[in-house]
C-alpha cells in the first residue's frame, strides 16, 4: 500500500472516530461534563506515557526545554483545548449534537475570519463571497434557535485558537500532546480527587463497566490526534481540508437519526446556506492551489502526498 493511501485511510479514519464522538459520550453518564473531561485529561496522559515508554523520544524534553516559547504557547493551547472538549461533551449530553456539527462546518469559516481579523490577512472576492454566505446562514439559524448558536460558535472559536497555538508551537504531535496533558492533568486529577472525597465521583461507583469506559476516554481522545498526524504527513492540505467534513457530517446524521434532535425547515436551510459557503469557500482554496503548483516550479500538487 502506497503512503498516499495509508494517508488517505488515516485522515478518514480519525475524522470518523471524532464524528462517533457522540456515541460514546451518552454512555459515561451520571458522570457530568467536567468528570469525563478531568478522566480525559488524566487518562490521555497516561496513555501518552505508555506511549513514551514503548516508543522512546530520547531528548525531547531537553530539546523542548530550550524553546520556552512553545512550551508557554502548549499551556495555552492545553486550556483552551480543555475549554473546547467540555463544552463539546456538556452539548451531546445536554442534547445540541446537531449544534456541535454545525460548529465543526464553520470551523474553516472561522480560522479565515481570525485570520482577518487578528493576523491582518487579506481575502479574495471569492472568499468574501462565501463569508457573506456564512453571515446569512448564521441570521438564519439565529432565528431559528430564537438565540445566536453559542454552542457553535464557542466550538469553532476554540478550535481555531487551540489550532494558531499548535501551529506556532510546531512541536510533534505525541510530545505536544504529553506537554499539554501534563498541564491540565494536576487540574482534572486533583478535581477527581476531590469528587472521590465528596462521595459523588461516579468512577468507582457505577460498575466496572463505567470505570473502563471512563478510563478509555483518554484513549479514544489520543488515538485519532495520533491518527491525523499520520494523514498530515501523507497527504496534501487540501485532501486533509476535504476529510475534515467526514466528523460534523456523521454528527449531524447522528444528532437527527439517532438522538431525533428536531431540523425544523429554517434550521434545514441555515445548514444549506452553511454548506453552500463551504462549497465556495473550497472550490476556492483547491482553485488557487492548483494554480501555485502550476505556475510554481518544484511545488508539490494538490494531488501528490507530501513525503
Amino acid at each position: 500500500m502506497d503512503e498516499h493511501r495509508r494517508g488517505l485511510i488515516f485522515g478518514a479514519a480519525a475524522y470518523t472516530i471524532w464524528g462517533l464522538f457522540p456515541v460514546y459520550w451518552p454512555l459515561l453518564q451520571p458522570a457530568g461534563a467536567v468528570e469525563i473531561l478531568a478522566h480525559r485529561m488524566t487518562w490521555s496522559l497516561a496513555f501518552v506515557a505508555v506511549l513514551l515508554c514503548v516508543r522512546p523520544r530520547r531528548g525531547w524534553w531537553a530539546a523542548l526545554r530550550t524553546r520556552p516559547r512553545s512550551i508557554g504557547l502548549l499551556a495555552i493551547a492545553s486550556l483552551i483545548i480543555a475549554g473546547n472538549w467540555g463544552t463539546y461533551i456538556w452539548a451531546v449530553n445536554a442534547g445540541h449534537v446537531v449544534e456541535t456539527a454545525l460548529g465543526y462546518y464553520i470551523n474553516p469559516l472561522v480560522t479565515v475570519l481570525v485570520g482577518v481579523l487578528v493576523l491582518g490577512e487579506r481575502l479574495n472576492r471569492v472568499q468574501w463571497l462565501a463569508m457573506g454566505v456564512a453571515t446569512v446562514a448564521v441570521v438564519v439559524l439565529t432565528l431559528d434557535y430564537g438565540r445566536p448558536p453559542w454552542v457553535a460558535f464557542t466550538l469553532a472559536l476554540t478550535f481555531t485558537a487551540y489550532a494558531f497555538c499548535k501551529k506556532k508551537a510546531a512541536v510533534g504531535a505525541i510530545e505536544s500532546l504529553a506537554v499539554e496533558t501534563t498541564v491540565a492533568a494536576p487540574l482534572a486529577l486533583g478535581y477527581l480527587v476531590w469528587l472521590q472525597l465528596n462521595g459523588t465521583a461516579a468512577f468507582g461507583h457505577t460498575g466496572g463497566g463505567k470505570a473502563f469506559l471512563l478510563a478509555g476516554a483518554g484513549v479514544v481522545t489520543a488515538i485519532p490526534l495520533l491518527m491525523f498526524a499520520a494523514a498530515a504527513t501523507r497527504v496534501s492540505l487540501t485532501m486533509l481540508g476535504l476529510l475534515q467534513y467526514i466528523a460534523p457530517t456523521l454528527q449531524l446524521l447522528l444528532g437527527v437519526l439517532v438522538f431525533r434532535e428536531p431540523m425544523p425547515p429554517g434550521r434545514l436551510v441555515g445548514f444549506g446556506i452553511v454548506w453552500l459557503a463551504l462549497v465556495i469557500f473550497t472550490w476556492d482554496g483547491i482553485r488557487r492551489r492548483r494554480r501555485v503548483s502550476l505556475t510554481e516550479p518544484g511545488t508539490v500538487p494538490a494531488s501528490t502526498p507530501a513525503r
